[in-house]
């Protein structure tokens, strides 16, 4: 079984994500660590975001390897556990630059598509999940919210982590994001594509319950 959740940052994802692979006991693939992943050895190397080639060469010679459970992503880079190292804020703003690069993503997506092979049944998140990596995925799902409730989920999560950064600063980042991203899940906001959620006002509680209700009908067709 394939289950893919698409949709911006802040909007729920990740955490849906975990608890229904959790409750289902499958795995969790973070897709959008492998990105974080490229963007942060892009910084420790000094690559420009503007130098196309030096990050296709950054993706093309480096080892990402995910460890992924039913509540968990580790990322290794190279084989060194760079799971929260990859969160701060100076990635996240780097990531946007990698992510739009047509040929990091092909790389990616092939990445991916053999994980899930692998795998077998799995929870996977991100950009393009149900469009583009797992098209013939069991049941797909966007996720999306106000961008307020999204930059003030995504605030208070990077505070709890301990990154010192401003309210004002994760809204710019979200809208930059938001731009670059966003057509990575276009496709599947035509009907019958996949099922869309407002998180905007449900506890996250409530949003696994109505997408594991969707599995399961999914499954019994």
């Amino acid at each position: 079984m394939i289950i893919t959740l698409d949709g911006p940052a802040g909007s729920g994802k990740s955490t849906v994500a975990r608890k229904v692979a959790a409750r289902l006991q499958i795995a969790y693939l973070d897709t959008g660590a492998m990105y974080r992943a490229v963007a942060w050895k892009c910084l420790q190397e000094s690559v420009d975001l503007a130098d196309h080639d030096g990050i296709i060469e950054i993706v093309r010679e480096s080892r990402i390897s995910l460890d992924c459970g039913p509540t968990h992503t580790r990322v290794m880079m190279d084989g060194q556990d760079i799971s929260e190292a990859i969160r701060s804020m100076e990635t996240n703003q780097a990531t946007s630059f990698i992510a739009r690069e047509p040929a990091v993503r092909r790389v990616l997506v092939e990445q991916q598509r053999r994980l899930g092979a692998e795998l077998g049944s799995l929870v996977s998140e991100g950009r393009d999940q149900g469009s583009v990596v797992f098209p013939h995925a069991d049941a797909k799902f966007v996720l999306d919210a106000d961008i307020e409730k999204r930059a003030e989920r995504r605030f208070h999560e990077m505070c709890a982590d301990g990154i010192d950064l401003t309210f004002e600063q994760v809204l710019e980042n979200l809208r930059l994001r938001d731009g670059n991203d966003q057509c990575q899940w276009a496709p599947l906001l035509e009907p019958g594509q996949a099922i869309i959620i407002d998180t905007s006002k449900l506890r996250i509680d409530e949003v696994v319950e109505i997408l594991l209700e969707h599995v399961k009908t999914a499954c019994n067709h």
